[in-house]
């Protein structure tokens, strides 16, 4: 039945679908923590370094007290190619790398700081690259011929990245010269594929990528100059160190013993030795007002400690920091009896006092370490 021309006309013309543009072939992800002073320097080197290419940067900024969200939301005001994700209660190089991958929906992803220390320059021949076809993964490599890293290091720190480097080639089933570098382009799908065994906490977002690949990836590394910092501050501390290696034994048993355990563990050491030099300075006490005095001491001291390194991409503050505190001395207090009754029944049964005691103890971390984990942070 043929429609009334009235109601047609009523009704109006057809409108035809508005054609949109094509979204971005790259995506470069530039994790921040107080870099106000960065975010358009790095903006306007991007543009000069990609003309001719569709690109946009994310900023994954860490709740930067600067307001480098602030900063970079500005930008992005007037320029669609610029977007922020801003994340609260999280932090970590890797972590904000990862988000910032999976926030994208273009072909190709590159991780960039945004201390100027990278050279943006080299961007568009890791994208010819990869377009090839041939390649999954383009590192900019600080150690081959054409490559300097002595320019954005101290002596100390030139030291310790060339260790690291040398620690993880040895860890990888990848001849990569530079598998800590923080500066490379990838295949988005790569990084979707192993998302979810990746170790957000820590800094070296590239060596974990490739050590979570079921299949190699074919890689090829490009030269570069590592800059001197123009403006902002280092993120990177002595505890960077000791994350790197919780997350190449991590790698190297499979996923089965995590970064954060590892800490845990070498915390609760640290509390033992705590515990014995408290009992040792008040012996003047009775044995079981000193054996509590220690005890108290050394789980405040895991806390603390636990609260800067093992979780310090949930670090607490304020008042939940005090309650958190509370929290953690009840669970672990229910650790210690857990440990009292596991070390108790195996010596009762004939196992040797000390391996019934190691026995108890292990029970212990593993209660303390899970229930403090989900209860606490």
């Amino acid at each position: 039945m043929t429609e009334p021309a009235a109601v047609r006309a009523a009704r109006g013309p057809k409108i035809a679908p508005v054609a949109t543009a094509a979204g971005p072939e790259l995506s470069v992800v530039a994790p921040t923590f107080n870099e106000r002073a960065n975010v358009e320097r790095l903006v306007d080197k991007l543009e000069a370094a990609l003309a001719g290419v569709c690109w946009e940067v994310i900023f994954v900024d860490d709740d930067s007290p600067d307001g480098t969200a602030d900063a970079v939301k500005a930008i992005a005001a007037g320029d669609s190619r610029v977007r922020c994700l801003r994340r609260v209660g999280r932090r970590g190089l890797a972590g904000a790398g990862i988000e910032g991958a999976l926030a994208s929906a273009a072909p190709f992803v590159a991780v960039i700081d945004a201390d100027m220390q990278h050279d943006e320059t080299l961007l568009p021949r890791m994208l010819n690259t990869l377009r090839g076809g041939d390649v999954d993964l383009v590192v900019g490599s600080r150690y081959l011929e054409g490559g300097e890293l002595a320019q954005g290091l101290s002596r100390r720190r030139q030291a310790a990245s060339r260790f690291a480097t040398r620690l993880g080639r040895k860890a990888l089933r990848a001849d990569v010269s530079d598998p800590v570098s923080g500066f490379f382009m990838i295949r988005r799908e790569a990084i979707d594929r192993v998302a979810d065994r990746l170790e957000p906490a820590g800094f070296k977002i590239l060596f974990d990528i490739i050590a979570s690949q079921d299949e190699p990836l074919r890689i090829k590394e490009l030269p570069y100059a590592f800059q001197a910092r123009e403006a902002g501050e280092s993120k990177l501390d002595n505890r960077i160190a000791l994350e790197f290696l919780g997350l190449i034994v991590s790698k190297l048993s499979s996923g089965l013993i995590s970064p954060r355990i590892i800490f845990f563990g070498l915390v609760g050491a640290s509390g033992v030795l705590v515990h014995m030099s408290v009992l040792i300075a008040t012996t003047k006490l009775g044995f079981a007002y000193a054996q509590a005095l220690a005890g108290l001491t050394a789980m405040t001291s895991n806390y603390l400690i636990n609260n800067v390194i093992t979780y310090r991409d949930k670090r607490l503050k304020g008042w939940a920091l005090l309650s958190g505190y509370l929290k953690f001395c009840a669970l672990c207090a229910v650790g210690l009896l857990c440990s009292v009754a596991v070390g108790s029944e195996l010596n009762a049964h004939g196992v040797p006092r000390l391996a019934a005691g190691l026995a108890g103890a292990v029970s212990g971390a593993v209660w303390n370490y899970v229930s403090t984990y989900l209860g606490v942070w």
